[in-house]
C-alpha cells in the first residue's frame, strides 16, 4: 500500500542524512519506525479509551484482592 506523508523539513533532513549515510532508503527507515511504534501508540490509544469508560462508569473495574481470592491465590 503507497502513502504518503508530509513531514517536518528538519526530520525529512534528518532522514536524508541517515538513508544516505547507511546505504538504505527512506522507505526502509520509515517502515522501520512504524512497525516499531506502532504497537505503542495502540497501547496508548488502547489504554486511553478504557480509562475514559472506567472514568465515565461505563467500564467495570476490580480491586487485586477481588482477584486474587476469585481465583483462588489467597488460599
Amino acid at each position: 500500500m503507497a502513502t504518503s506523508i508530509r513531514l517536518a523539513p528538519e526530520i525529512s533532513n534528518r532522514l536524508d542524512r541517515l538513508a544516505a549515510k547507511t546505504g538504505r532508503t527512506k522507505a526502509f527507515y520509515l517502515r522501520e519506525i512504524i512497525e516499531g511504534g506502532i504497537g505503542e501508540m495502540e497501547d496508548y490509544y488502547l489504554a486511553a479509551e478504557t480509562l475514559e469508560r472506567v472514568r465515565t462508569g461505563k467500564e467495570r473495574v476490580y480491586s487485586a484482592a477481588a482477584v486474587r481470592s476469585d481465583l483462588g491465590l489467597d488460599d
